[in-house]
């Protein structure tokens, strides 16, 4: 039965297409090759011996039927043999290497069978798992058991949780929807696990960098650090303390369009315009303040961050972000918008990124029509910029810089303001409706 199998196959090679063969061959060959120069770069197993291994997979692709499997075998008796010459030589294992010359193997057999996309990228993030060997260990072995439990929790709830929620309405209101809200939850908590491994790769490089991170996850906790630690080392860090303030500051701009972004696009297309000319205008400002001539030697590096992803901060964004979904759906519902965008304003005071994702969610469920919330969005966002100015006139001492860093604020916002009125006029007249289209 086999020999008539191979016999029928073998039969057939000379009806294969020419053009896609060697188009497959071609990319089967070129993956092992990329593959095998960072190892031949490593001094392992190297270029010739991976462009085989994927040549191989790539022919028994051609051929189908018990061939794949055939062809593994023969990669996996060249495995064994390749460690069983290091063992006796060097006394270790290869392992890395064979695994990636398993994952070649298979993926010329994807080339063979017609597959482009999957075997590519297989192969791409091979290489590139490879070239940053000493990165990857070296982040790996600077992780905390809390980082590790941290992303595991993450995970969890990304996995785990969020596919098991009901994906409709559980109350006789229909205003609690759990695996949308679940939604927001990820979103917010897996934005700042990224900003955290980001802070991570970068290291303590300065106050501006952290506190642009920061103001990814809490602009406020930045604030009330910037202020303790001007407090500590005196006037010598005031220009990065104001610059750090509104690095912040565009980081909280950003992080909210983001929010939106996601949640609710075509709400996002319509906040574009005030959220951006705020954002100009902070980084203007930002501009204009004078960079500290001092490195790090005064004590402004380093400023201490907690880890932004932990399961009480993720419960808490998630109560606060189910408590102004209701009410703000309910208060669009019996009240009108007016009464909406009281509780934006009230939300931006405690959680801005809590009350911007019920505003998108209630847009993109059909509770809130564009132009109302975009409108809560934007107020939230003003909210949330001018409540600032209590910590930073709480924390510092230092009156020239405080009034500089809170009128600083006011105009951002007031320009945010300005930008909303006139982008509220021209969303209610349409004169965006075919520009956003």
């Amino acid at each position: 039965m086999f020999a008539t199998e191979a016999s029928d196959i073998f039969g057939q090679a000379t009806h294969w297409p020419i053009v896609p063969v060697l188009a497959r061959t071609a990319l089967a060959v070129i993956t092992g090759v990329f593959v095998g120069l960072e190892r031949e770069h490593s001094r392992k197993t190297g270029v010739r011996t991976f462009a085989l291994v994927s040549l191989l997979g790539c022919l028994a692709g051609f051929m189908g039927g018990p061939f794949p499997i055939i062809a593994m075998a023969f990669v996996g008796m060249l495995i064994v043999g390749m460690n069983y010459r290091e063992m006796a030589r060097h006394g270790k294992l290869v392992l890395t290497t064979s695994a990636a010359i398993m994952i070649v193997g298979f993926a010329g057999i994807l080339f063979g069978q017609g597959h482009v996309f999957t075997p590519a990228v297989a192969g791409v993030t091979t290489a590139a798992l490879l070239a940053w060997k000493h990165p990857i260990s070296r982040f790996a072995g600077a992780l905390s058991d809390a980082e590790l439990r941290s992303a595991i929790l993450l995970a969890i709830l990304t996995v785990i949780i969020l596919p098991v929620l009901p994906s409709h309405p559980v109350d006789p209101w229909g205003l609690v929807e759990p695996r949308s809200n679940w939604v927001s939850v990820v979103i917010i908590a897996g934005m700042g696990f990224v900003n955290y491994i980001l802070m991570k790769l970068l290291g303590a490089r300065g106050m501006e960098i952290t506190a642009f991170f920061g103001g990814l996850v809490n602009s406020k906790k930045i604030i009330v650090e910037l202020g303790t630690r001007l407090g500590q080392v005196g006037r010598s860090m005031m220009a990065s303390v104001e610059r750090g303030i509104l690095l912040a500051t565009g980081a909280m701009i950003i992080r909210n369009f983001l929010i939106v972004a996601i949640l609710a696009l075509p709400a996002a297309k319509y906040c574009a315009i005030p959220l951006g000319f705020m954002l100009i205008v902070n980084m203007l400002i930002w501009w204009r303040v004078p960079a500290p001539k001092t490195d790090e030697s005064d004590g402004s590096a380093g400023l201490v961050l907690e880890s932004p992803f932990m399961l009480s901060s993720a419960l808490k964004f998630g109560l606060m972000f189910l408590i102004l979904n209701v009410v703000g759906a309910l208060a669009q519902r019996n009240f009108g918008s007016a009464s909406f965008y009281f509780v934006s304003i009230a939300g931006g005071i405690f959680s801005s990124a809590s009350s911007i994702a019920s505003a998108a969610t209630l847009v993109s469920q059909g509770e809130l029509p564009v132009a109302t919330g975009v409108n809560g969005i934007i107020l939230s966002s003003l909210t949330s910029i001018l409540a600032n100015i209590p910590f930073i006139r709480g924390f510092m001492k230092e009156d020239d810089l405080r009034n500089k860093v809170c009128v600083s604020l006011i105009i951002i916002a007031a320009v945010g303001l300005l930008a909303g009125f006139g982008n509220f006029f021209l969303m209610i007249s349409g004169a965006l409706n075919g520009y956003f289209r």
